[in-house]
């Protein structure tokens, strides 16, 4: 579904003639047939939804490390591309998990796995990218689990 979804868009984008968002789309295009070629080495035809939206997750991880260098910088004019790529590539993610939802959906991965101290935070980071991909910020979970685990002060 989410195939169609860019296919139709690049098009729609092309009849437009914004130029930003054909090259934006195109480079989601091109990491998904990266990622079924990768599918395809493990067994499967193709990547699934779930995958395809960590992929986005990763490209706009990759779009917020290069707005802080280009702003560390002072390269405005990239900051700026970077800033509408990441736009774009966020109006396909699902609706983003409020931070009570995070919260809550932390605390449910910890008593599901058992963790108990911040050495099984890779046990709750699994169950959270396996049960919320796409819908959840995993660089800010990462700091709720942290919080949760860590012996209080």
């Amino acid at each position: 579904m989410l195939r169609d979804k860019f296919t139709a868009a690049l098009k729609e984008a092309m009849l437009a003639k914004d130029q930003r968002r054909v090259g934006t789309v195109r480079l989601i295009i091109s990491a998904l047939k990266d990622k079924d070629i990768e599918a395809r080495g493990l067994g499967r035809e193709k990547a699934n939804d779930e995958e395809i939206l960590g992929l986005l997750q990763k490209m706009i991880k990759q779009r917020n490390d290069s707005i802080e260098a280009f702003d560390k910088a002072g390269r405005t004019e990239l900051a700026t591309q970077e800033r509408e790529e990441k736009a774009i590539i966020e109006a396909y993610l699902p609706a983003q998990m409020s931070a009570d939802d995070v919260r809550a959906a932390v605390s449910a991965a910890v008593a599901a796995t058992g963790a108990s101290s911040v050495k099984d935070m890779g046990k709750v980071m699994a169950e959270l990218k396996t049960k919320f991909a796409g819908k959840m910020d995993f660089s800010k979970a990462n700091a709720v689990v942290k919080e949760m685990l860590s012996p209080p002060a």
